[in-house]
């Protein structure tokens, strides 16, 4: 009796040892799979990121940033042209714009968002004294700075846009560039028939 209480402990204590060095080895080399998975992902997804980032040249950044900086004041104008503007067209034309602009503008950020790239988030001294001016005008004032603006800076737009498209470095954005060419294209058409309306 005594041998066989012996030989059961003995039994025990051998399969709890091995029960125990089992867990313990597969714990680990569980650990350090879920690691190793989780950092090469990580790893891959950096190197492509920086990669997207780096392919950016002078006129790449240039871009983005003029894109930005301007989508964010065609909003602001046409936010503006929905409380200022006397004449319909000019608050169509303005509701037009913050819709349209607000849209290419999220997709901008999206871009800059996937590599990385920090856009800017304020108009800059010119764009803001633009529209500082054009705040202070109210009626047919306002109609004709505001169609009047809308000519000129979608004539540059276009210009700038399809130089994008056409010498940008980085594919994404000039891709952004090239899809957007047309809608700025229908602003100037609008933008020019709604100047000649309120002359």
């Amino acid at each position: 009796m005594k041998k066989s209480i012996v030989t059961l402990l003995c039994l025990a204590t051998l399969a709890a040892c091995k029960k125990n060095e089992t867990t313990v080895v597969d714990h680990s080399t569980d650990s350090t799979a879920m690691v190793a998975a989780n950092d090469s992902t990580t790893m891959v997804k950096d190197s492509v990121d920086a990669g997207k980032l780096s392919s950016l040249n002078d006129q790449d950044k240039k871009f983005a940033d003029d894109a930005a900086r301007g989508g964010m004041m065609e909003v602001m104008m046409g936010e503006l042209a929905a409380t200022n503007a006397s004449n319909s067209r000019v608050k169509e034309l303005g509701n037009m714009m913050v819709q349209d602009h607000g849209k290419a503008n999220d997709e901008l950020k999206n871009w800059a968002s996937a590599i990385g790239y920090p856009l800017p988030t304020k108009l800059d001294a010119e764009k803001q004294k633009k529209y500082d001016d054009l705040m202070t005008k109210k009626g047919v004032d306002f109609d004709r700075a505001y169609s009047s603006l809308m000519v000129k800076d979608h004539k540059e737009d276009i210009a700038a846009f399809k130089k994008e498209a056409a010498d940008g470095a980085e594919d994404g954005l000039k891709l952004f560039a090239g899809k957007t060419v047309p809608t700025l294209e229908h602003h100037l058409v609008q933008s020019e028939e709604v100047a000649k309306a309120v002359k």
